[in-house]
């Protein structure tokens, strides 16, 4: 695929679902760069995602996830971002990343794919510590989830490389 200046693709979907994956696939696919948000988040905090709602809770969370999102999108060099489960159900941040020319894209999978991935992933995920609050998050997730540009499925015998080529096939060829 030939690079473009007009790639502008954000991963939304709950966590565990594979989004830092993909982007991190898709962004080499279509040659651009790609920006994680709990990344950029823990290198301007200097402490982990985990460790920030510990200490301040999901509120000064949020607030701290809005503008670092404010700023990470100011970037030029911002083409691919993978956001954390949470930050697209905020109207401010989904009006941010429309206004910002973000086509974004909603990786959906089913819980128990996700809760899968939550169970053995290195990450520490506070809002994943226990299955049952998770689930209800998840579904309460879903109707925001749904207002992304584009859907997904991700079902569990796909890798994120086949993920990433799908969107890249699909919205760039």
């Amino acid at each position: 695929m030939t690079p473009t200046k007009d790639i502008k693709v954000v991963l939304t979907g709950f966590m565990g679902v594979g989004k830092s994956s993909v982007a991190r696939h898709l962004a080499h696919r279509l040659r651009c760069k790609w920006t994680d948000l709990d990344r950029a988040i823990e290198d301007s905090e200097r402490a982990l995602v985990a460790t920030i709602i510990d200490t301040k809770g999901i509120d000064a969370y949020r607030a701290i996830e809005t503008a670092t999102l404010e700023n990470v999108l100011q970037r030029p060099e911002t083409r691919i971002l993978s956001l954390g489960g949470g930050t697209w159900t905020i109207d401010a941040n989904r009006k941010m990343l429309k206004d910002s020319g973000f086509t974004s894209v909603w990786l959906d999978a089913s819980f128990e794919h996700c809760w899968l991935n939550i169970t053995f992933s290195r990450k520490e995920r506070p809002l994943g510590r226990d299955k049952t609050k998770a689930k209800a998050l998840f579904d309460e997730r879903q109707k925001i989830y749904c207002l992304a540009d584009l859907h997904f499925v991700v079902r569990a015998d796909y890798t994120s490389y086949e993920v990433a080529k799908k969107i890249a096939d699909e919205m760039f060829s």
